[in-house]
């Protein structure tokens, strides 16, 4: 599956059997947007990732082996837990 990214390059991508969670460099990045989501096999954006401050962006990722969540870290020292049917923050830790 070809990713576009919608503002930045693409740093990372996660394929799962529905689609590709995407994870776009923070570096210019329009700070208001979330810089992770999660893209359909019909190149539909299904979420965007739910953001623990709205001016942070999110700097890695990876897949839970639950098969269900992620683990996430942002700019500004919060690492998070994603659910990752809905892009919705589950929990977060301030890390500095």
């Amino acid at each position: 599956m070809e990713i576009t990214p919608l503002h930045t390059k693409v740093e990372k991508v996660l394929q799962l059997t529905l689609g590709v969670i995407v994870l776009e460099s923070p570096q210019g990045f329009p700070r208001m947007e979330s810089n992770l989501y999660y893209v359909k096999l019909d190149e539909q954006i299904l979420w965007s990732a739910e953001k623990p401050t709205p001016d942070t962006l999110y700097t890695r990722v990876r897949l839970n082996d639950d098969g269900q969540t992620l683990s996430t870290y942002t700019q500004s020292g919060h690492a998070c837990e994603l659910d990752l049917q809905t892009g919705k923050i589950l929990s977060q830790t301030r890390l500095q």
